[in-house]
């Protein structure tokens, strides 16, 4: 037995169609209409970046510029039809590089955007490092190719720009979006439901469930899914329903329904994919290789995993800390004038930290707090308006001062310049167990800021939230990440207790 559920009218709408066409036996036209979508958006990018290399030749050669530089004499647009031919062919081999004609993808409007704008910076320079190398004759100017650059990405932005408002209508987004039907309802299809309909332009529509083979839900699905009493319907339901993937959202599926499954999704043209429920965190490192041709799905493959991303970060952080230690070196000296003034003793205070993979480091800090500020043995974060803080310690916490010294650490190795704060190992002890994912963080470097940091997220501030954002910055490093969290540093970087 069948049991619908009422449905806003987009959605039902939506489904009709799609039933519709299924049930006159347009189900392949509906699966080759993005490939239709996609084949006008590529022939509509050959248009206009044929247009715009044009136009950048008449800029160069046709205006004033022409007079700009040294170039060869007698330039007509015959002598440079050539580079304009090759030049059409390559940018548009660089965006199908970078999947821009994937035809349900093409919903993804601002994505889609700025990978026009980075395909075409590569293809320019692509482009005149080609001439360069083979020297073709006549020679290719490079303000040619400058202003080639910066036509292609002000036409192909425009031209997508106005493509996505005819994708945007209903009638062809409907059938741009692939339809799903989810085995199973957990908490992360629910998720997924939700992602979706908050997002208009996604590529993805969830259109009905079925139970696993024992005809049971995790959770009861929502309304606004049409839900069906018998997993044997599916392949009834990829036929009438104009079904383009079949999404196993609950894993406790038995193994012995697998290979059938499969075998079902192949004969009928469809997508089988799996929601790998065992993994909640760093699911962007989440990889499937084979070990003697075993299948194998775990992560593996997180930014800072890869050599040359390690590589750069560090040679970053060794310029950086060495510079940091230059300037700061009379900071130093000048607080640990005033520390010794107000509280006579060390200068500089060494504290034990966790680092990556769990190893402990000394971590130096100008010391901010009394000398007897642990005395009675117990171990804390500061607090605000901490009574055993120094005058001129709480200073120095609001403007990071006492966190300079760690740039040695950084030299050292113990530390990165970027990276989730360490925390003392008798504080988070028992946090692993208390808070999920705590240790992943502790995959990277500790940095002197992070994205918790400068997000506020310091001292006796909820732990959750540090750890949601560390793992964020875990999954998603990148070198402009770290630049721009060490610039926010300095703006945001001031609550500290």
């Amino acid at each position: 037995m069948e049991r619908t559920f009422e449905v806003d009218v987009g959605k039902a709408i939506r489904t009709d169609v799609a039933a519709s066409r299924a049930d006159l036996g347009l189900t392949e036209e509906c699966r080759q209409f993005p490939h239709r979508i996609a084949f006008l958006c590529f022939a509509g990018d050959a248009v206009v970046a044929f247009a715009c290399l044009v136009a950048a030749f008449w800029l160069r050669f046709g205006t004033p510029l022409r007079d700009f530089g040294v170039e060869a004499p007698g330039i007509i647009l015959s002598s440079y039809s050539n580079y304009i031919i090759f030049g059409t062919a390559s940018l548009l081999l660089v965006l199908a590089q970078k999947q821009m004609y994937d035809g349900s993808w093409l919903l993804h409007r601002h994505s889609s955007l700025k990978d026009v704008i980075v395909a075409c910076q590569v293809w320019g320079a692509g482009f005149l490092g080609f001439s360069l190398f083979f020297k073709f004759q006549p020679s290719l100017s490079r303000v040619y190719v400058a202003l080639a650059t910066v036509t292609a990405m002000t036409g192909l932005y425009a031209w997508r720009q106005l493509f996505f408002y005819y994708l945007r209508q209903e009638s062809v987004a409907g059938r741009l979006r692939q339809r799903i039907l989810v085995v199973g309802w957990t908490t992360y299809a629910q998720r997924l439901k939700e992602i979706i309909e908050h997002d208009p332009s996604h590529p993805y529509e969830m259109v009905c469930c079925v139970p696993t083979p024992e005809g049971t839900f995790q959770h009861e699905p929502p309304k606004g899914i049409q839900q069906f009493d018998s997993y044997k319907e599916i392949r009834r339901l990829i036929n009438t329903m104009a079904l383009d993937i079949v999404l196993v959202a609950d894993v406790n599926v038995p193994v012995k329904h697998w290979e059938a499954l499969g075998s079902m999704c192949e004969k009928e043209l469809v997508q089988l994919k799996v929601v790998p429920s065992y993994f909640s965190i760093l699911v962007s490192g989440l990889h499937l290789e084979t070990l003697s041709g075993i299948p194998i799905l775990g992560v593996s493959r997180l930014p800072l995993d890869r050599m040359f991303n390690k590589l750069l970060k560090r040679l970053i952080d060794i310029g950086g800390a060495a510079v940091g230690l230059l300037l700061c070196a009379p900071l130093i000296a000048i607080f640990g004038v005033l520390v010794y003034l107000e509280s006579p003793g060390p200068i500089l205070y060494r504290q034990r930290r966790l680092g990556r993979n769990g190893k402990t480091f000394e971590m130096l800090k100008i010391r901010s707090m009394r000398l007897d500020a642990e005395k009675d043995g117990k171990v804390g974060w500061s607090k605000k308006d901490d009574p055993r803080r120094l005058r001129i310690g709480g200073f120095m916490r609001k403007w990071n001062i006492d966190e300079v010294p760690q740039f040695w650490n950084v030299l050292k190795g113990q530390m990165s310049l970027v990276g989730p704060r360490p925390e003392r190992p008798e504080l988070i002890r028992n946090l692993k167990h208390e808070i999920p994912h705590y240790n992943a963080r502790h995959t990277v470097k500790p940095g002197i800021t992070g994205w918790a940091q400068v997000n506020g997220l310091r001292g006796d501030t909820d732990l959750t939230q540090r750890i949601s954002h560390d793992l964020y910055y875990v999954e998603h490093w990148n070198l402009l990440f770290d630049l721009q969290m060490m610039f926010l540093t300095f703006l945001k970087n001031k609550n500290a207790h």
